[in-house]
């Protein structure tokens, strides 16, 4: 995949640099990472027009209320409200120390709340730290603020029992075992609202502690990126179900992003907590079957995906597609493309007309 160099998205950041993380009909602006998304499937040209018919959409950003102090942060974790007090907060950490610095110390604070905001707070952090490693900019730096603040402001954590020894299951064996909410305990809603119903299931709490951690991050991470594409195809049926695993995909490959900046301590620390929130969207929206194995071919190249989702519009193809071509590209698999191409004919088109 493509280096996101182009100067269209500093001139994005720039632009979307005003507004908050949410939208006019509250749900996550999107715009953050679509703009570094299509600059790395290598097509900065797409950037400004996309952007311009997404604008509309954005909500301003609210103003500060109050700064953060660094002996309180922790009773500011999951403030929505406070998003601008989080991004002043994180500006100030990044003026005074180099930014992969403060990006370990704060993956490893946050990393318990990987699924925050519907995985959208990693998600964010993820296309910006790509941003910044490709290029350091002050417009990177402040998305990465933002991004940090998103994260921070929208944090959740999810049923968790903590236990010394670690799990050894690889994650396809794992997953088999994960239980799944019965239908009639199911909630409508957002991913947020269905996600709290694991707070009444008890034997959801143990799967953070099942899989093992064992060798090279960065293959724990591809397995478990792999393995969620076929989640995806196994599961996805409808707008709801497609939307949910489009985020148990797009997280882990955003930590995936972020890997080469952190400690080898921080990323098994989050891999553990992505491992978890991937988990969570399953047990919320999968079925009987977990994954598809094997996966049939397509008939269609990364450009074909790539140009058809751009052609698409909507934010959620655009991200999806990318996280699924770079993750092919590193460790190529069918079910990457299968998925892109599932997923672009499920969700509506935002094609301009």
């Amino acid at each position: 995949m493509a280096s996101p160099l182009s100067s269209s998205l500093d001139q994005a950041l720039d632009l979307i640099a005003p507004y908050g993380p949410t939208l006019k009909n509250g749900n996550s602006n999107h715009a953050p990472m679509v703009v570094e998304a299509l600059c790395a499937l290598g097509h900065p040209e797409a950037v400004m027009p996309w952007l311009a018919r997404y604008r509309e959409r954005m909500e301003l950003r609210p103003p500060p209320s109050a700064p953060i102090g660094r002996q309180e942060w922790p009773a500011m974790l999951g403030r929505r409200e406070r998003f601008s007090d989080w991004a002043l907060f994180f500006q100030r950490e990044l003026d005074e120390e180099p930014w992969p610095v403060v990006l370990d110390r704060w993956v490893e604070r946050l990393a318990s709340g990987f699924c925050a905001a519907a995985t959208h707070g990693v998600i964010r952090v993820g296309h910006a730290v790509r941003a910044l490693g490709a290029a350091e900019t002050a417009s990177r730096r402040r998305e990465l603020a933002d991004a940090l603040a998103s994260w921070a402001s929208t944090w959740q954590r999810l049923p968790a029992t903590e236990r010394s020894d670690p799990g050894t299951a690889a994650p396809r064996e794992a997953i088999r075992r994960v239980p799944v909410v019965p239908p009639e305990r199911r909630r409508t809603g957002n991913i947020v609202a269905s996600l709290a119903v694991l707070d009444e299931l008890a034997e959801f709490a143990p799967v953070v502690d099942w899989v093992g951690a064992d060798g090279p991050v960065a293959t724990l991470i591809a397995d478990l990126t792999e393995l969620f594409a076929r989640v995806c195809l196994a599961n996805v049926h409808n707008i709801p179900t497609a939307i949910a695993f489009i985020h148990a995909v797009t997280s882990p490959a955003a930590l995936g992003n972020i890997l080469p900046q952190l400690r080898e301590e921080t990323a098994r620390r989050a891999y553990r907590y992505a491992w978890q929130s991937c988990c969570a969207l399953y047990a919320c929206y999968g079925g009987a079957v977990p994954f598809v194995d094997p996966v049939e071919p397509i008939g269609r190249t990364a450009q074909d995906l790539a140009r058809r989702a751009i052609a698409h519009g909507d934010e959620h193809v655009i991200k999806f597609t990318e996280a699924c071509l770079t993750r092919h590209a590193i460790a190529p698999s069918l079910a990457y493309l299968a998925a892109a191409d599932r997923i672009v004919a499920l969700i509506p088109s935002r094609r301009p007309t």
